[in-house]
């Protein structure tokens, strides 16, 4: 940062430097040639007409206007015409139809191998039918040394105010990045302690600069603690719902190992029971997977709940159990994802065969309203009490309803969080009799087309 900000102020002082020597350069000229103009003006004033000769008397005033502590050389010449009257005559001679009547004239030469500057000036002198040329010439030392004085303090100003910046900038660079210490001081801090803390950063007040780093620090870290904490609640729920079905195992190869034959079709039970389990936590960790949602594509509602249907149409005639579709005809198209689509809809129809009496009935609707499509689970049972209904998707929640079934209580859990990751709405409510689940999806997720399903 002390580069960056160096960088273009010494950009800006050469600049600044080029600009005033180019200012410097035109000031002394300026001031000069005015000192030289006006000793021009006084020897021209001098020249006079006197019985038809041009006379002149030099004041010596005006050579004393020229005068300097580097003692520049004067030089003049007076003419008339081409002849000369008074003065150097080797001195550089204009061109005379170039000059202009009484007003002075002012370029650079060169005499005696030395730079020069002259001011000339032609004047109309009456019964004199030839102009009158005057010039007044001086050396530059004196203008030179000026303005290497002048040039010499700019850069000592340019130097010092560069300078003062430097040992300014960095001190105020230093202070002005305490809040980011702060901050880097409030990360590292972290790496100090055994347990990870993902919790929002203390740094106390920041600048508005480093207030979104802040924010996107923390939110960042919501999201890491949100990704292991279901880590830890994964490895949790599977370390204790997977212990009793191990135990089971157990207990059963040692009996089949002292040959009883009953222990092989419960040890099979007990593997069909613990890779349903491990099926569910996978689809529970999957549904609850922190992020982005899944991304959509366009799924046919009516084709997923019919795939449902036939998986679940072997287990829906051995309990006895009816499986009843309202749909219309056509496709019923929403922005969607299919496999968790079907995920939903399966755990939903195998809880309502699976807790229902025999020759109960499940019902299973889509309707479409304003574009927003509506699908309903129901079935005819017992349905709940007020009080379970509450806890309904909630994980490994075992009512008391589903005593002397087989289940680990992530049905629910899976289809709620699946849901909410799909954008959608879900209610429970009892209909008396019965259970009724209802799922909603947005008007922009959904659109309806009339072709027939096959």
């Amino acid at each position: 940062m002390l580069a960056a900000m160096l960088a273009p102020m010494l950009g800006i002082a050469v600049l600044l430097g080029l600009a005033g020597a180019t200012l410097i350069a035109d000031v002394v000229r300026r001031t000069n040639d005015r000192v030289l103009g006006g000793a021009l003006g006084a020897i021209a004033e001098t020249v006079q007409v006197e019985r038809g000769e041009v006379t002149m008397d030099l004041p010596a005033a005006a050579f004393g206007m020229l005068e300097n502590s580097e003692r520049d050389n004067v030089y003049y010449r007076i003419a008339v015409g081409e002849r000369l009257l008074t003065g150097y005559a080797d001195l550089s001679a204009p061109r005379i139809a170039d000059l202009a009547i009484d007003a002075p004239r002012f370029r650079y030469a060169s005499y005696r191998d030395q730079p020069i500057r002259i001011a000339e000036m032609r004047r109309s002198l009456p019964r004199i039918d030839r102009p009158v040329i005057v010039q007044v010439a001086e050396t530059l030392d004196g203008r030179h040394a000026l303005q290497r004085r002048l040039l010499v303090a700019l850069l000592l100003g340019e130097v010092l105010l560069v300078g003062v910046a430097m040992l300014l900038i960095r001190p105020a660079l230093g202070w002005s990045l305490r809040p980011l210490a702060r901050l880097r001081g409030s990360v590292a801090a972290r790496d100090t302690r055994a347990t990870p803390d993902l919790s929002p950063l203390e740094t106390g007040p920041l600048p508005v600069e480093l207030r979104p780093l802040a924010e996107a620090f923390d939110h960042l870290l919501a999201r890491l603690d949100t990704a292991t904490a279901g880590i830890r609640r994964f490895t949790a729920d599977a370390s204790h719902q997977m212990r009793t079905p191990l135990a089971v195992l157990k207990v059963q190869v040692a009996l089949a190992r002292r040959g009883d034959p009953a222990a092989l079709g419960e040890i099979a039970d007990a593997a069909d029971r613990l890779e349903r389990l491990v099926t569910q936590l996978l689809a529970l960790a999957r549904a609850e997977e922190a992020g982005t949602s899944p991304p959509r594509e366009q799924v046919d509602l009516r084709e997923v709940v019919i795939a449902v249907i036939n998986r679940r149409i072997t287990q829906a005639i051995e309990a006895d159990v009816e499986i009843h579709l309202e749909a219309t005809d056509g496709e019923v198209v929403i922005a969607s994802h299919r496999t968790l689509l079907f995920e939903i809809l399966s755990n939903l129809v195998d809880n309502a065969i699976r807790y229902h009496r025999r020759g109960g009935m499940v019902a299973i609707a889509i309707t479409e309203a304003e574009g927003a499509v509506t699908l309903t689970v129901a079935d005819n049972g017992a349905g709940l009490p007020d009080v379970d209904l509450r806890q309904l998707g909630q994980r490994f929640v075992r009512l008391a309803t589903s005593a002397g079934q087989e289940g680990s209580g992530l049905g629910l859990a899976i289809v709620r969080s699946a849901v909410q990751r799909l954008g959608g709405r879900i209610e429970f409510a009892n209909t008396r009799p019965g259970l009724c689940v209802t799922m909603s999806f947005g008007a922009d997720a959904a659109r309806s087309r009339d072709v027939d399903v096959p």
